[in-house]
């Protein structure tokens, strides 16, 4: 007779009294899913894993600490048994066959009323993943079409249409520090979603290659000393394509919020009712030098960092920085924004007591294939970058840390 394929549902659990017996490393991956479903988890087993104990130590979870006996599954809905002890197993597997409990059996599937399908999940979708071919039944190719269909979903590659009316809105993303692959998962698939893209010149620009023809993207490069798109039309942008009812993403490079001026932009859509998601992004101020080899903090070197933008010299009346106090400090700056400031910073520190002698590195494109990393010191920096010819944009880590992750001379 020919075997019947597995009926797939969803189960409720939420107050519902869910039996588990045993407490090793099945217990420990099933567990917290258990939980998250709002599950009365009763665990059964004279002993478990400590991250299964911490979670009866918090009150997750009920435990008893003895052997299965029978009787444990009477007031069960859904029961997992995962012992070490086929003989307890198979009656306990019974004894849930006799209530009614719908069971899972860790130790032998076929024994079992219920399978556990492989799980996985993406902006509000719960991806599950049965094999129904019983000679062929191999976990981990369910595993990894699971895998394959959540990052899909993830990364924006496997787009489902919303045929319900999406809120329009803005979502601020965060793109990252240029390679495409260090966008979010988050931004990705809202960036896959969009109708509309404003992006920036620093933002992912590979990424615009892989949207659907109909998405309409607008250049908001902001090219240093050059064309600009200005803010407030930027803004007025971002509310008239929202106000049609389309998806926005304002792409930005880096982080919304680190010196990308996402602030402005988020209080202009409030000023105008719209809602808006802001979707934080890997910074460069960090990614850049990891990627250079440079750690910003490091063990016994350097307890802090500091972020500055270097877009106006230390001189000028703009400037909000204390370059004085950060002289002082004997931890690692990251200057942003500073590739042609950077021999008047040089200055300005040495002059108020950091050492000529500091280590600073210039990482230029940063994360992409175009990057390189040029090596000096404050003393030095001004003549390197020109006899380089280092160009923005570029991030500058200024302190002993350079040291650290400076490639052995050859």
């Amino acid at each position: 007779m020919a075997e019947h394929p597995a009926y797939p549902v969803g189960l409720r659990l939420s107050g519902r009294r869910v039996v588990v017996l045993g407490g090793g490393q099945v217990a420990q991956r099933r567990l917290p899913a258990l939980v998250a479903a709002g599950a009365d988890v009763l665990l059964v087993s004279p002993a478990a894993t400590p991250s299964v104990e911490a979670m009866a130590d918090a009150g997750e979870i009920t435990w008893v600490r003895r052997p299965y006996e029978d009787g444990d599954l009477a007031d069960a809905w859904y029961a997992l048994i995962a012992t070490g002890d086929p003989v307890a197993n198979a009656v306990a597997s019974a004894e849930a066959e006799r209530h009614r409990v719908w069971c899972v059996r860790a130790d032998d599937a076929d024994a079992a009323t219920a399978w556990t399908p492989a799980t996985g999940h993406s902006a509000g979708v719960t991806v599950a993943v049965l094999t129904t071919d019983a000679r062929g039944r191999d976990p981990r190719h369910t595993a990894a079409i699971r895998d394959a269909v959540v990052e899909g979903l993830r990364d924006g590659t496997l787009v489902a249409p919303h045929h319900r009316t999406r809120t329009p809105g803005v979502a601020l993303v965060g793109g990252g520090p240029g390679d495409p692959d260090l966008i979010t998962v988050r931004g990705r698939r809202l960036l896959a979603e969009a109708d509309v893209v404003i992006a920036d010149r620093l933002g992912p620009r590979d990424l615009l290659a892989e949207l659907p023809p109909h998405v309409e993207v607008i250049d908001a490069a902001k090219i240093p000393y050059g064309r600009a798109m200005a803010q407030e039309a930027i803004n007025d942008a971002l509310v008239q394509h929202a106000r049609q009812g389309k998806s926005v993403v304002r792409l930005k490079g880096g982080d919304p919020f680190v010196f990308g001026r996402g602030m402005e932009e988020v209080q202009a859509l409030a000023e105008a009712g719209i809602p808006c998601t802001v979707v934080p992004g890997i910074s460069s101020s960090i990614a850049v030098p990891g990627a250079a080899g440079i750690p910003v903090t490091h063990r016994g070197v350097a307890h802090e960092f500091t972020v500055v933008s270097g877009h106006v010299a230390p001189d000028d009346e703009r400037s909000l920085v204390d370059w004085p106090a950060l002289a002082r400090l004997t931890g690692t700056l990251v200057v942003l924004m500073g590739v042609d400031k950077i021999g008047q910073i040089a200055e300005a520190l040495v002059a108020h007591g950091r050492s000529p002698d500091t280590p600073v590195a210039l990482v230029q494109e940063g994360t992409t294939a175009a990057q390189r990393r040029v090596d000096a010191t404050l003393a030095t920096v001004a003549g390197t970058v020109r006899a380089a010819d280092v160009k923005p944009p570029a991030v500058i880590v200024i302190g002993e840390v350079v040291a650290v992750g400076r490639p052995a001379a050859g």
